[in-house]
């Protein structure tokens, strides 16, 4: 085994060769050190409360997926074909750049776009995957800390078949975008365990969700639509189960606290909205700068139906649980987020729908 510890992600892409085998010792894991003063809870009373948060626990046990075994890995989009839909509303053919490619650079940029959107697809799970185990150890109850270790184990499992998706049917890592890197460090290196909550189980998740479906919606490869269907059906339960708990936990703290909170949320939405914009592969195969491909990005129709997803979500639910305060509704009022606000939440859920036994290979439904 080797460790390499440097200060930071890696800014370089990554290409997979399927003949290179590699053997352990060749393998050189390359991490990145943070520290938290987290602080942990036992919980001695071990009460079972025959609540949602109960339900969605059990129903993540019985829905449980094997990313082996589960997903069609057979299946291998022909190398001819796109694996993104054009985007109809403003389209890359209408660049001239784009019109001097040639149909291979055509294919290959698609590649790289899809590598990069889902290379942050699995650098945000591997995020989700250490908060989660975070939440496992500083919840205070019995409940919150078994569906937080349920939800650890779901989380481990997309970052498999995100990476795996990635090396074996793309061959493309892309680094992780600067700003959810920071919106990453700021939930896992906060002390406060139900800022954790509010980050991961609102915001991430809400964003993930955004994004999941979004993919999912325009994909022409039906191995990747199948993969996103399993993933969002567990993001949903997540979703669910952070609504429930915060709801009544935010009731316990001050007027002070809570704005505290509000202003966090705030913050996370702003990054959401205006800067998680993927722009390497438009500078790569476009030749537009970085300010260029982030405009160029902002007012694709991909990208509005990203944002509809997302806010559709996010803001209901930070309503819900009572973080869209009067000192902050201006703000969310200021980037055009209030008009969302009453979307339906995520506190009720639809049990039937969730119970329903996972869809096989082409047979999963196109997002509404």
């Amino acid at each position: 085994m080797k460790i390499h510890k440097q200060d930071g992600p890696p800014e370089d892409l990554l290409y997979f060769d399927e003949d290179i085998n590699l053997t352990q010792k060749q393998v050189e894991d390359v991490v990145e050190i943070f520290n938290t003063p987290l602080t942990g809870a036992y919980n001695w009373d071990y009460t079972v409360a025959d609540n949602r948060i109960k339900k969605l626990y059990e129903l993540g046990k019985e829905l449980n997926w094997n990313g082996s075994i589960d997903l069609n890995w057979d299946y291998t989009h022909p190398a001819d074909k796109r694996i993104m839909e054009p985007d109809e509303e403003l389209p890359h053919e209408a660049l001239d750049a784009y019109n001097d490619l040639t149909e291979e650079e055509k294919i290959l940029f698609d590649r790289h776009s899809t590598a990069e959107l889902m290379s942050q697809f699995l650098h945000g799970e591997q995020g989700a995957l250490l908060v989660a185990s975070q939440l496992a150890s500083c919840a205070p109850t019995y409940n919150a800390k078994l569906y937080a270790a349920s939800q650890t184990f779901d989380e481990a499992r997309h970052v498999e078949v995100f990476n795996k998706y990635l090396q074996d049917k793309i061959g493309i890592h892309y680094p992780i975008n600067p700003n959810l890197k920071l919106l990453l460090d700021k939930i896992l290196t906060d002390e406060r365990w139900d800022l954790k909550f509010i980050g991961m189980q609102i915001i991430i998740e809400g964003l993930a969700l955004a994004a999941f479906q979004m993919l999912k919606a325009i994909t022409k490869d039906p191995l990747l639509k199948q993969l996103l269907h399993y993933v969002v059906r567990d993001e949903a339960r997540h979703v669910t189960f952070g609504i429930n708990y915060l709801e009544d936990y935010l009731k316990t703290l001050s007027p002070e606290e809570i704005e505290d909170r509000a202003q966090f949320a705030y913050e996370a939405c702003v990054i959401s909205r205006d800067r998680l914009i993927n722009t390497k592969s438009e500078q790569r195969f476009l030749k537009m700068t970085e300010e260029e491909a982030r405009e160029f990005s902002l007012n694709t129709g991909s990208f509005e139906l990203f944002r509809n997803f997302l806010f559709t979500r996010v803001m209901p639910n930070l309503k819900r649980i009572g973080l869209l305060t009067d000192s902050v509704r201006p703000k969310f009022e200021a980037l055009g987020l209030l008009e969302y606000e009453n979307a339906p939440d995520d506190f009720e859920c639809d049990w039937a729908e969730m119970k329903k036994p996972l869809e096989k290979f082409g047979q999963i439904p196109e997002v509404v």
